[in-house]
């Protein structure tokens, strides 16, 4: 890897001073890494893209402003490969044109808004955990689209079908990813 987590951090926040985004880069990145380890990818290389993924949130923060392509264009100035540009490119593949097709580009795209949603569940228990969070109370908050109305959820579901995993076995291992990071994600801290 080109580029230590400690310099990945740093540049992240250089370009985002909003400790919200940093607690999610830090969500995607946890998570990133758990799914490498499950299909036996390179788990420095997922984590640190999972980090990276929104370096340009800050700056664009939407779609329309020119976010994940000035991202792509941010890294690439910074010196990160192209295929880690792509994958973070392919997060945002509706607006970017770049079909996730490389199971780490497949992940990243299913789990981005998959991590926000798991996170907000979390905040709304009484225990404000992961530890004694489970699936079915993910799916319950799923059918209420009053919800984290912001969470698109059929990016989420077309990304577990490119991934060709179930919807269920993406949210179970996105809680046991994010529960590694609970306390550096605001979670687990009872009111």
């Amino acid at each position: 890897m080109k580029f230590s987590r400690e310099e990945s951090v740093e540049f992240f926040k250089k370009h985002n001073k909003d400790e919200m985004y940093f607690k999610h880069a830090l969500s995607v990145e946890a998570a990133m890494r758990h799914f490498a380890r499950l299909y036996g990818e390179d788990e420095e290389l997922w984590g640190r893209v999972g980090l990276l993924h929104d370096i340009d949130w800050e700056t664009t923060q939407s779609v329309e402003n020119g976010h994940p392509v000035k991202g792509g264009e941010m890294l690439r100035e910074a010196g990160y490969d192209e295929d880690f540009i792509r994958a973070v490119l392919a997060h945002g593949w509706d607006f970017s044109g770049v079909e996730p097709v490389s199971s780490l580009e497949k992940t990243l795209f299913a789990i981005d808004e998959l991590t926000g949603f798991v996170t907000a569940v979390a905040l709304v228990r009484p225990s404000r955990s992961l530890g004694d969070l489970e699936v079915k109370s993910v799916k319950k908050k799923w059918k209420d689209k009053a919800f984290a109305r912001g969470v698109d959820r059929e990016v989420i579901e077309r990304g577990a079908k490119l991934m060709g995993e179930p919807l269920e076995w993406l949210i179970e291992n996105t809680i046991a990813a994010l529960a590694t990071v609970e306390r550096e994600i605001g979670l687990g801290i009872a009111e």
